[in-house]
């Protein structure tokens, strides 16, 4: 059985991949808060820009910078580059999939647990298949106990994040409940990182595919274009509440139109009979 180092940077990986994971949560529940607000074609966009949010820096973004810390003595890992992109694809699509249905399928417990299924499937089936990118020279293997635990984490921790992506409103409360969504991502990785069982092969042939370090400047170029163009998006966006306020201004003004023009005072026309109040009340005139 080889030695496996989980922190071999020490704390440096796993608080990155935290701060990661917060980040592309804030993110995307802002942009998740905007969709709650919105109507049609725009609650789209912007569901689809809170599942890159989450899904892609939230989820696999935190994955690979904590998988930076993953070393194993004397054994080189290198990473299959189409399935470690497949597996970001995966995460942002299951994510985007889980927020479609609760964006359009309703606010009730049913639906968010349903929602949370699915996106919990896609939580470790995107940590999975990471781990199948790596290429090393040895046999691996999964503790099912622990493997079961991160299926559990995974599917709690997504539920959770779709009540947050529902109930969160104002930045403080929305920033509290990425801290919780950070912490249940970054856990669930870690529970099934400790799953992970790896024997050694010394007749295996020399390991394929790219280094670590060749992902890092793609990553870290990526990771700064998505952030910094979502928070321009974001800011220049009206919020939830100024939302709201439009759509009741827009609605009293359609309301006023369909009532027509009131007559000008002193137009000689008769202003309409006061209403009793057995006419307001659903009865018929005083007699």
């Amino acid at each position: 059985m080889a030695h496996v180092h989980h922190f071999s940077y020490g704390l440096l990986t796993p608080v990155c991949a935290y701060l990661m994971s917060f980040v592309g949560s804030f993110l995307g529940l802002l942009c998740t808060a905007r969709a709650r607000a919105s109507v049609g074609r725009s609650r789209a966009s912007w569901l689809v820009l809170a599942a890159l949010a989450i899904g892609g820096t939230g989820i696999w973004v935190m994955h690979f910078i904590a998988i930076l810390g993953f070393s194993i003595s004397g054994m080189q890992i290198r990473y299959d580059v189409p399935i470690t992109l497949l597996s970001c694809l995966a995460a942002v699509v299951v994510v985007a999939i889980g927020l479609f249905i609760v964006g359009f399928g309703g606010t009730g417990t049913p639906v968010i647990v349903s929602a949370g299924v699915i996106m919990g499937i896609g939580v470790v089936s995107m940590h999975y298949s990471g781990m199948a990118a790596m290429r090393m020279s040895g046999h691996i293997g999964y503790q099912p106990a622990l493997v079961v635990l991160s299926v559990v984490i995974a599917v709690v921790a997504s539920t959770a994040a779709l009540w947050f992506c529902l109930r969160a409103k104002g930045s403080w409360e929305t920033a509290g409940a990425a801290l919780v969504m950070g912490v249940a991502v970054t856990g669930m990785h870690y529970t099934g990182m400790a799953a992970m069982r790896v024997t050694m092969d010394g007749s295996a042939a020399p390991t394929g595919g790219a280094d670590p370090v060749d992902f890092l400047l793609p990553l870290i170029g990526g990771i700064a274009v998505v952030s910094t163009t979502l928070l321009i998006i974001i800011a220049m966006a009206p919020s939830e509440e100024e939302i709201h306020a439009d759509r009741a201004l827009q609605e009293r003004l359609r309301s006023l139109r369909a009532e027509g023009p009131r007559p000008a005072a002193g137009s000689g026309e008769a202003p309409p009979p006061a209403r009793t109040a057995g006419e307001w009340f659903g009865g018929g005139p005083a007699r």
